[in-house]
């Protein structure tokens, strides 16, 4: 397995807060890398680190072979770096754009360049239009060709679906896959359940430690997570009450509405089945054990991250 990232120990601080403590990963080239966390929990932060856009304080490691700390220069001419907010010019058309974006650079094969980023994205029949008469989806893809000038063996996109429509974030998924499937890397940040399980593998960090990374079942399975579902014959009032009662109870470590019912989870199966064994006898009440997704961990990992911060 060649690796495009090999990094250990990296910390960073800044005003004497820890951001990031301690990361060690390894993505191998090719993968598709979702990280994932809470808002300010140091997702950017480590993004940053590990392409060397950003010094840490303390660690070392390697970004496409170059290191992380002697040679950021030599790393940033082969990434491409997507930020959630639109940072091109609204005014100018898209080939216009991209033409301005090829120069900023000093690429050469400037046309040739251009014409692949467009036929790439779909965007030939539009290259006219200006970027700011564009919807959310197509200044995705606008950004993404932006960013694919330069052949870069390395995409960082920073929640590039944030309040775009599902059938823009598919198309835009099906082009990353494709990238990746041509040995492109790719690291994303996202919110989105659905597009976390379509990356190989995930990271997810808050307060600045990594809590779990691996792939999508490998995380579940490491979990420790039992999980139950249960819905009511009746109004909502029931589940709402029925949260109410469990959340908090020896046992309980997780309780999350999921459509109509809720997911009970907890790491002591024993325990979870004496907590919620008097309301299993309420007829109104179904019960179904059930194996925890994405989501049930998450909530539990970020209900320990909590708890955690809070003693320490």
């Amino acid at each position: 397995m060649t690796l495009a990232i090999d990094v250990q120990g990296l910390s960073k601080s800044f005003d004497g807060r820890i951001v990031v403590h301690d990361l060690t990963l390894k993505v191998a080239r090719g993968q598709i890398y979702g990280f994932l966390g809470p808002n300010g929990s140091g997702k950017t932060t480590s993004i940053r680190m590990l392409c060397g856009l950003l010094k840490p304080d303390a660690g070392s490691g390697t970004c496409l072979g170059y290191d992380v700390i002697r040679e950021t220069d030599a790393i940033k001419r082969h990434i491409g770096y997507m930020t959630q907010k639109f940072g091109l010019y609204e005014d100018l058309t898209i080939a216009e754009n991209l033409q301005f974006t090829a120069r900023v650079f000093g690429l050469d094969r400037r046309n040739q360049r251009i014409e692949a980023a467009l036929e790439r994205l779909g965007l030939q029949h539009r290259r006219n239009q200006l970027a700011g008469a564009l919807s959310g989806g197509w200044k995705q893809r606008l950004a993404l060709a932006a960013c694919l000038l330069h052949e870069p063996q390395l995409l960082l996109l920073d929640e590039p679906t944030a309040g775009v429509d599902p059938k823009a974030r598919r198309d835009f998924w099906d082009q990353i896959h494709a990238m990746a499937a041509q040995g492109i890397t790719v690291l994303v940040s996202t919110h989105y359940m659905d597009e976390a399980e379509r990356c190989h593998e995930i990271v997810y960090i808050a307060y600045g430690r990594l809590l779990t990374h691996g792939p999508i079942h490998q995380v579940i399975a490491e979990s420790g997570l039992t999980t139950w579902a249960v819905s009511a014959k009746g109004n909502g009032a029931r589940i709402a009450a029925l949260s109410q009662a469990l959340s908090g109870r020896p046992g309980v470590d997780a309780v999350a509405a999921f459509g109509a019912g809720l997911h009970v989870g907890g790491r002591d199966a024993a325990a979870l089945e004496r907590a919620i064994a008097s309301h299993r006898e309420d007829p109104l009440l179904s019960w179904h054990q059930t194996e925890p997704n994405l989501e049930d961990v998450f909530i539990d990992l970020v209900a320990r991250a909590e708890n955690e911060q809070r003693a320490a």
